[in-house]
């Protein structure tokens, strides 16, 4: 039972930071819209694009995936950054990753 329940607690924590994202075409299909900045003290969030799906497991931490179905969450990249509900700075490391503005960290969090 105690195994059961470790193996499902595991599920969950791992489901609940998957940051699977996909592009939309048009800003009605988007979960949140996103703006990337120049400099990384403009951005609420620094993100780092991840090679496999497994390793978007903190914020931060994205993984493009080629299906809408397939995604935690669908963003569409606004042209201006008044639009954006969160702005983004694209980072050279993964450990540089995260936060800068944790009080948009709601915006990340799943709905399902």
């Amino acid at each position: 039972m105690k195994t059961l329940l470790y193996l499902i607690f595991l599920l969950v924590a791992s489901s609940a930071f998957s940051q699977s994202i996909f592009p939309v075409q048009y800003e009605s299909q988007a979960d949140l819209k996103v703006y990337i900045v120049d400099y990384e003290s403009q951005a609420d969030l620094n993100v780092y694009v991840v090679q496999y799906e497994s390793q978007a497991d903190e914020d931060g931490l994205w993984y493009f995936v080629g299906y809408e179905s397939q995604a935690d969450f669908t963003v569409y990249f606004v042209q201006y950054e008044s639009q954006a509900d969160l702005t983004v700075y694209k980072v050279k490391y993964e450990s540089q990753a995260g936060w800068n503005d944790k009080s948009k960290s709601y915006l990340l969090m799943k709905n399902n």
